[in-house]
């Protein structure tokens, strides 16, 4: 597994990493013994980075990692790099009430995430979305007190723009920034990454297959279940779901060209993206089956040449998506939009 470093201070992280989230709540019910199954088989194979956030199944997800470290081999257990998001605020009905930036709560929230995931530090902490009540500089100034205790080891950001991530690099070392990168969500583009890459922070990039909907395996007539927010997503309405479908087929071409899967030729992609910088940016697979983490895994064979991604360019111009990314409600706690 080829590996790279996290800004420039950050942790060594293999070159994809596995996004936890659909093991435990939002994309429908999952299986425990494969998602355990899933992160050991990840451990073995060389991804060393495993992300999630404390309010991912308020707290099951962090719980189930916990349980997958402990059962791991010792050696797994000990390569393992643990991303943890905080501060957002859910009731009993799951409902979303904003989030918490407050160096009080910062302290407060990694302490329940230690427990939970029964280690003795977290390798990097972020606020999951900026607290508009809370200059970043304390929420960011809070961590790094957790890192002088030794609870944490580095500072990260999530879903912020180009002048809070100045505000947040002139408090502290931030060793990266994640975000959503993928072929048809590109806005990073324009201020945010060319902002990380002038301070020198990595991009850790969730939804590279944008929630299954260009991994190829997404069709029109699939029911989502109650339990899965896609349900609610406006890429996934009536006639934005046609078009973005339409995308994946041009894409499904080229794949094929190539002797390759849909979702492995859009990771390929995204790790193109930082291959000339680097190798800045890290996708984040959300596989929660061998068999996911397998096809995805497979992406780090796949070499695009100019041809290759030009072709690519022309299935899936930028800005081709058909709908925002998020629901309007969780659109507008967006720094980076």
């Amino acid at each position: 597994m080829n590996t790279r470093t996290l800004g420039t201070t950050g942790p060594q992280v293999s070159a994809l990493g596995l996004g936890c989230m659909g093991m435990s709540a939002l994309y429908g019910d999952a299986d425990r013994a494969e998602s355990i199954a899933t992160i050991h088989a990840a451990l073995a194979a060389g991804v060393n980075l495993l992300d999630t956030g404390d309010f991912y199944g308020m707290g099951h997800n962090e719980m189930l990692i916990g349980e997958a470290l402990r059962a791991a081999p010792a050696d797994l257990r000990e390569q393992a790099l643990v991303s943890v998001k905080f501060g957002a605020l859910r009731d009993p009905d799951g409902n979303w009430a904003g989030y918490d930036g407050r160096p009080a709560a910062v302290k407060n929230f990694a302490a329940y995430s230690l427990q939970r995931l029964g280690v003795d530090h977290i390798d990097v902490y972020r606020i999951a979305r900026l607290d508009p009540a809370v200059p970043i500089e304390e929420t960011v100034g809070a961590i790094s007190e957790l890192i002088e205790k030794g609870c944490v080891r580095h500072v990260g950001l999530s879903e912020v723009g180009a002048e809070t991530i100045r505000r947040a690099a002139a408090t502290a070392p931030i060793a990266d920034l994640q975000i959503e990168y993928s072929l048809i969500s590109r806005g990073i583009e324009e201020s945010v990454l060319p902002t990380t890459r002038e301070l020198g922070i990595s991009i850790t990039a969730y939804g590279v297959l944008s929630r299954g909907l260009i991994s190829g395996h997404f069709t029109r007539d699939r029911q989502l279940a109650a339990n899965d927010f896609r349900a609610l997503s406006p890429r996934f309405q009536g006639d934005n779901l046609q078009h973005n479908l339409s995308l994946v087929e041009a894409l499904r071409k080229i794949a094929e060209q190539k002797g390759v899967s849909v979702a492995q030729i859009a990771i390929a992609w995204v790790l193109s993206r930082g291959a000339q910088h680097n190798n800045d940016i890290v996708p984040l697979v959300g596989a929660r089956t061998r068999e996911r983490l397998g096809e995805s895994l497979g992406a780090l064979d796949v070499t695009l040449d100019a041809a290759d991604l030009a072709a690519i360019e022309e299935a899936v111009p930028a800005d081709a998506a058909a709908g925002d990314r998020y629901p309007a409600a969780q659109m507008a706690h967006l720094g980076s939009k």
